[in-house]
């Protein structure tokens, strides 16, 4: 079976928790720190269509959004969503994996079994 690729953020408590349960039930896998290495938009297009939700899941509207002063309804879909998240990886959702060709935003942590 396919490695899972964990996109993490070492300072979130919901990807520290996905990251344990990987490693906890020894699953094969590679962690990528988004915000040390960003996504291209190619790569974020990628993980929009494999996510069972709408593109626009990928993207926290927290206090840094606003702060940009952006408005959740002008990243709907997967090209605006791409574009923000490559210039903005903060705003990305945290933690999210890929295992082949699905992928889950592991909020809670424990939904990254979904992949297993």
């Amino acid at each position: 079976m396919n490695r899972i690729v964990l996109y993490h953020n070492p300072s979130c408590s919901k990807s520290r928790g996905a990251l344990a349960i990987l490693r906890e039930l020894d699953v094969e896998l590679d962690v990528v720190e988004y915000l040390k290495t960003p996504l291209s938009e190619a790569d974020l297009k990628a993980i929009a269509r494999l996510i069972d939700e709408p593109a626009a899941a990928l993207v926290r509207k927290d206090s840094h959004f606003k702060e940009l002063g952006l408005a959740a309804e002008n990243y709907d879909s997967e090209e605006a969503v791409a574009k923000l998240l490559a210039a903005h990886p903060k705003l990305m959702q945290r933690p999210v994996a890929v295992r082949g060709d699905k992928a889950v935003i592991a909020r809670p942590s424990e939904k990254v079994e979904e992949l297993l």
